[in-house]
């Protein structure tokens, strides 16, 4: 009869609070909605292949392949511009009869694939149609000017013989290039960068969430907040203790990722550190609003997978420009999607951080925002 009415007594508790009620049930199915919406996605790959002194007949046959794009660019120089640019992920340019160079931004191996095999491929075909309309037009000119029956069948099969040891002898050459990487790089090298910064916005949110709330529960923050200290100072100073431990923890995800999964980082390593700082303070100062929210450690369990899971689905993990709008616009609200991004282009590209102004701005603006509603979330528990 106790463990009855123990039980009937929890029961009855979990009953009254609404919002654990709420995060029970209304988070799993949002979640679930969540990972329809993401991988309900198109996956086929499109590629854009930026060609330069490269015969008609070769654009062509390239651009009539599915889901590939063939540009034609004046120069070498506005064409790595592009490439540089990402508005192509792949350049081919015509070097001699038997040669031609591709250079790779491999930022996507998926993409550089498949580029890869469409080029090979299409140049296979059009050098082999090429010989066959020479072999064509090499019989029409003998036919021509054929004096005798029998010279003439001699001529023929003499030319139709060379015309057939042309075809399997002369092979084109590709001379292949990587902006990033080589040959061997996975799909995984290009998830690296955002999972780097989901890591270190995981662990500081995890962190800095249940510290406010063991201070709040254990009653420090209320007799804190019973004394003239603003609001504000209290904020910052837990932002200040912990945006320490949270740089330290920073500097060793950051360097352990470098390090054991051997990436290549084309940028400076400062740069890929000074992000990941600055969105570890968004966490921090993300975590600590919710702490701020929840009104137990168990809500705010509940409050990890509906912050964490879209920050996974729409952070850049999986390719947004494959989902529906909305998603995409869906995944702009979301700061990993900017800590990702300029972490991609500092490693991937080599991009300096001094050009990417517009995702630091935007972490800098959630920060700001973050902070001032802790700010204002401490309101409800000052008690003068």
């Amino acid at each position: 009869m106790r463990i009855l009415a123990i039980a009937q007594k929890v029961f009855i508790e979990l009953l009254r609070d609404k919002r654990t009620l709420l995060l029970l049930f209304a988070v799993p199915i949002f979640i679930m909605w969540l990972m329809n919406a993401a991988f309900s996605a198109s996956t086929e790959t499109h590629a854009t292949i930026a060609v330069v002194d490269v015969s008609e007949s070769i654009t062509k046959s390239l651009d009539d392949v599915k889901h590939i794009t063939a540009k034609d660019y004046q120069s070498s120089g506005s064409a790595q511009d592009a490439l540089e640019e990402e508005k192509v992920d792949a350049i081919l340019s015509f070097k001699d009869e038997n040669h031609y160079q591709v250079t790779y931004a491999n930022t996507d191996p998926s993409k550089t694939n498949m580029t890869r095999q469409v080029i090979n491929s299409t140049l296979k075909q059009v050098q082999v149609q090429e010989l066959i309309d020479s072999l064509k037009e090499a019989q029409q000119a003998n036919l021509q000017a054929q004096v005798q029956a029998n010279g003439g069948k001699i001529a023929q099969v003499t030319e139709d013989t060379r015309s057939r040891e042309d075809i399997s002898q002369s092979k084109i050459k590709l001379i292949e290039n990587y902006i990033y990487g080589d040959k061997n790089t996975t799909f995984f090298t290009k998830m690296t960068p955002v999972l780097m910064s989901f890591f270190v916005f995981f662990f500081v949110f995890l962190i800095s969430g249940m510290a406010l709330l063991k201070e709040r529960t254990t009653g420090t923050l209320d007799r804190l907040l019973a004394t003239p200290v603003k609001r504000s100072d209290i904020v910052f100073g837990y932002m200040m203790a912990y945006s320490l431990v949270a740089a330290l923890q920073t500097i060793v995800i950051v360097l352990s990722t470098i390090w054991l999964l051997n990436l290549e980082v084309l940028g400076n390593i400062g740069d890929v550190i000074i992000v990941n700082i600055i969105f570890a303070l968004v966490a921090l100062s993300f975590g600590l609003l919710l702490s701020t929210l929840a009104k137990s450690e168990f809500q705010m369990m509940q409050f990890i997978p509906l912050v964490v899971t879209p920050q996974i689905f729409f952070s850049g993990i999986i390719p947004l420009d494959a989902m529906a709008d909305w998603v995409q616009s869906l995944g702009k609200f979301l700061p990993l999607y900017y800590a990702g991004h300029a972490l991609s282009k500092i490693i991937l590209n080599g991009t300096s951080i001094l050009q990417l102004g517009f995702d630091i701005s935007i972490l800098l603006i959630f920060l700001l925002v973050l902070t001032i509603l802790n700010v204002i979330g401490l309101k409800r528990y000052r008690k003068v």
